[in-house]
């Protein structure tokens, strides 16, 4: 059974930072694409960051560009969020997704499998 568990999220200042962990179960880690997204009140869900398997290489959405560092530790299944210099835009629920395959791409819906989500509040 295919598990996504995110942790990290709450609240806190602009300018400030969160680390988001995403703990993978249930299929092999290191041969899926992982990624983050994030849906706030009234928005669609939106691509965040990502890193396919296939290479060692990092994407990001242009909003988040030099403030998120997505990384991935393929001995320990998990996936991570560095967030720095947050702003209140940024609030959002943040999910952790895994894409199979050997194509990669941000559309939400090529992505296999989801977590259940974790809340960051950015005030101002």
């Amino acid at each position: 059974q295919v598990q996504l568990v995110e942790s990290g999220g709450g609240l806190v200042q602009a300018g400030g930072s969160l680390r988001l962990s995403c703990a993978a179960s249930g299929f092999t880690f290191s041969t899926y694409s992982m990624g983050w997204f994030r849906q706030a009140p009234g928005k669609e869900r939106e691509f965040v960051a990502g890193m396919p398997w296939t290479d060692s290489r990092t994407d990001y959405a242009d909003s988040v560009k030099g403030r998120f560092t997505i990384s991935r530790d393929n001995a320990k299944n998990v996936l991570y969020l560095q967030m720095i210099s947050l702003k209140p835009e940024d609030t959002a629920v943040y999910y952790c997704a895994a894409r199979g395959g050997i194509r990669y791409g941000r559309s939400s819906s090529q992505w296999n499998y989801w977590g259940q989500g974790t809340q960051v509040t950015v005030s101002s």
